[in-house]
């Protein structure tokens, strides 16, 4: 077998490493880098500044390290070194003088003062029908800030870009009011903070920073759960800033009333603003972001298979990056554009097919939201309190798990399959004209995949 160029064994390697790292960080840190020399099992991997060599050997050196010897067992150590000008195959497609890598490059960095990541913007966030509530309301909160919706809450499943879409919010902020004062934190970072703070006696000094801003963004709320002072301080910094008419814009994996590990005064907080749900993006919106990547690529892909990919990566939109990015590199180094064949490989060993969830699962979940019994979902009755829960139970097995109507009906007391039809269609009636209905739908959803 022929030898893998330097540039074919560092493309492959970033493919792999783009699947296990974060879009950010992906496009901060190892844009701009390759492979200059590979010689008795070293490799040489140039990059454009002392902060990237630094950050690469410290923090993603043995996910560097591991891509590589998957690709070729021989390779023992990898060196870092900082090399301003890009490769040619990249100066000749970006057209540009080499001296501006660096400029490039950071560009891309995130701002310490308010941890920004200027990639997110509204004018790079693919707007579909599963996120344009949560965008719209995004929108009106930059145009009337602390007074539209306030605090505004986003929730949804990993990788369907409640980070992108918040992050957007700060940074058009920080385009059109330079006298705003803007942050973005994940809890995480906020719990750390402040717990030092409180060790080395700066709490007041903690509390006095955080108060200052105009707009307070906090990512993934739910990794503070059963934290008692650093929820007891959060609970003190909503209320100051909310009663100076300040922006607050929380993220999380659910939604408010379904965090555990949260006190209710909290969760009141966080429910007192808007509540926006960016669920798994449906088939349209998939084949949006997939047209939208492929432009980024500068790349293009038959309808068969954008069709493909779009109704068999499912969920999450980084897994779904991930695959294009892999369709882009074997096209590439095949010289040929890849065939649905192709695909459809890639599709099937690298996508991890959605963990299942028995119809028992469903009806002992849906049960306990409704807080009716499982027996009285299985028995004749008639009464409404438990007719409701049952009809969602079949409702949601038939559209969200495609199970047959005669086998609900098997399951759910033995009812015939007409029962079963009637009341799926009961529940589309309903949904169209109760939001409340929908809005319980999407609590139930968030339950069975959690």
């Amino acid at each position: 077998m022929q030898e893998m160029s330097n540039r074919e064994l560092w493309q492959n390697a970033l493919v792999q490493i783009e699947l296990g790292t974060s879009p950010a960080s992906f496009h901060t840190w190892f844009r701009s880098t390759d492979i200059t020399h590979r010689d008795s099992g070293t490799v040489q991997v140039a990059v454009p500044s002392k902060i990237v060599k630094e950050w690469l050997s410290q923090k993603h050196h043995k996910t560097i390290l591991g891509a590589l010897r998957n690709l070729d067992s021989s390779i023992r150590t990898v060196e870092y070194v900082v090399h301003r000008v890009l490769p040619k195959e990249e100066r000749r497609k970006k057209a540009q003088p080499p001296t501006n890598a660096s400029l490039d490059l950071q560009a891309l960095y995130i701002d310490k003062r308010d941890n920004l990541n200027p990639r997110y913007t509204f004018e790079t966030f693919i707007v579909g029908p599963f996120n344009e509530l949560a965008h719209a309301a995004s929108k009106a909160v930059v145009e009337r800030p602390g007074l539209s919706y306030n605090p505004l809450f986003i929730y949804g499943s990993t990788g369907h870009g409640k980070t992108h879409l918040i992050q957007a919010i700060g940074n058009h902020f920080k385009k059109t009011h330079a006298n705003k004062k803007v942050f973005y934190v994940t809890s995480e970072r906020f719990a750390v903070d402040y717990i030092n703070s409180v060790r080395a006696g700066r709490a007041n000094a903690f509390k006095d920073q955080y108060r200052q801003y105009d707009v307070l963004i906090m990512d993934d709320v739910q990794f503070i759960a059963n934290t008692e002072k650093t929820q007891e301080e959060l609970f003190h910094l909503f209320n100051a800033l909310r009663d100076s008419n300040k922006q607050i814009i929380f993220s999380s994996d659910k939604h408010p009333a379904l965090l555990p590990g949260f006190e209710d005064r909290i969760k009141g907080r966080f429910s007192a603003g808007l509540i926006a749900e960016i669920p798994e993006p449906d088939v349209e919106s998939r084949i949006a972001i997939i047209r939208a990547k492929l432009d980024q690529h500068g790349f293009s892909l038959g309808e068969d298979i954008i069709q493909h990919l779009a109704e068999n990566v499912r969920g999450n939109i980084r897994e779904l990056e991930g695959i294009l990015n892999m369709i882009v590199c074997k096209s590439q180094l095949k010289g040929r554009p890849v065939t649905i064949l192709d695909v459809r490989s890639l599709v099937k060993h690298n996508v991890k097919p959605s963990r299942g969830i028995s119809i028992e699962e469903v009806i002992r979940r849906v049960s306990q939201y409704y807080e009716v019994p499982e027996k009285n979902i299985l028995e004749k009755t008639r009464k409404k309190e438990v007719v409701k829960p049952r009809q969602v139970i079949m409702y949601l097995l038939r559209e969200e798990f495609n199970v047959s109507f005669p086998t609900i009906g098997e399951k759910l007391g033995g009812r015939d399959h007409t029962t079963v039809i009637h009341s799926c269609e009961k529940i589309k009636t309903d949904l169209k004209n109760s939001p409340a209905l929908e809005q319980e739908l999407d609590h139930v959803r968030s339950l069975l995949h959690s």
